[in-house]
């Protein structure tokens, strides 16, 4: 930290949720819910991808990762938020605000990336079909894993270091539920303005990148699809891109509605509830997503689910 006449914070008070009592408990039942449904959720798709052999293809390996990094986002967030319910005094120390504050720019950033590397898994599989085990062999597929992990990496080893190695003299309050990059800005009592254009323009480039690489890859798919001569061939290709389309429509919407937009229209109360709504929300629903829709993954938890009665 450096050095100046200010006073070291040595921890930070969350602002937290602030809604009616009776509101609150049902907030922090929604919040449990979806907590409980998303770690189900996500380690049941892991498991089920590791015992079902019909399932170890480069569609649910990355499926897979998807799992484990929303697993890991949201635990990031989500049990301190539960505890801070009940707290009055809702603290985090300093050490702990960085490593949360890393760790979540990390695993976001990772997911952005997978949600690229399955697009481009769909495209080689619907428009190189006769290469896709070439293109998509076990070397490829770690890859195509490795390079978002080290996108997170690089995402976090910039905002982290760039926010935590100015001063923070008081107050030590953060208007939100976790450390956010934003709220954490606001209490610098130096020239944040380079964190500010850093933010902006790493989440530009994450968001840009990876984003390009589906839309890219879609508009290849869409155009191999409207080839197929039968409706049926055509619903079936379609059917197997529309639940990683539906994840990534809500995944880029929610991070630019509150990292790419303009300061002007920035209102941290709006980015509270935005903010729980990807935090909490996207990765309950992200299994859901891959299982209702994808008959596959229902035909291989029926196929898990009779072997386990056989067994009983």
């Amino acid at each position: 930290m450096a050095s100046g006449n200010y006073t070291g914070v040595t921890e930070f008070i969350f602002v937290g949720l602030k809604y009616h009592p009776k509101i609150q408990v049902i907030v922090f039942l929604l919040v449990l819910l979806f907590y409980l449904i998303n770690m189900t959720g996500n380690l049941g798709m892991i498991i089920l991808i590791r015992v079902d052999v019909r399932l170890h293809t480069p569609m649910y390996f990355f499926l897979s990762h998807l799992s484990f990094v929303d697993m890991s986002f949201s635990s990031i967030v989500a049990p301190k938020m539960l505890r801070d319910f009940f707290e009055e005094k809702k603290t985090i120390s300093f050490l702990g605000c960085a490593l949360q504050q890393w760790f979540f720019g990390f695993f976001v950033a990772i997911e952005c990336f997978l949600l690229a590397s399955m697009a481009y898994d769909r495209y080689v599989a619907i428009c190189n079909p006769l290469l896709y085990s070439i293109a998509m062999s076990q070397k490829h597929c770690n890859q195509l894993v490795v390079i978002p992990y080290a996108a997170g990496f690089i995402d976090a080893m910039i905002h982290t270091p760039a926010a935590f190695r100015l001063p923070f003299c008081g107050p030590n309050v953060i208007n939100h539920f976790f450390c956010d990059i934003f709220p954490l800005l606001s209490l610098i009592c130096a020239d944040t303005s380079i964190n500010k254009l850093l933010v902006f323009v790493i989440a530009g480039i994450v968001g840009t990148f990876s984003g390009l690489i589906i839309l890219v890859s879609y508009i290849y798919i869409l155009t191999a699809i409207l080839r197929i001569q039968s409706a049926e061939g055509r619903q079936k290709a379609f059917s197997t891109c529309s639940s990683h389309l539906t994840a990534v429509t809500l995944l880029y919407g929610t991070l630019f509605f509150v990292y790419v937009r303009p300061n002007s229209s920035f209102s941290m109360d709006t980015n509270k509830l935005v903010s729980m709504f990807y935090t909490s929300v996207i990765p309950m629903l992200n299994p859901l997503i891959y299982s209702l829709r994808n008959k596959e993954v229902k035909d291989a938890i029926h196929r898990t689910i009779a072997k386990f009665c056989i067994r009983m």
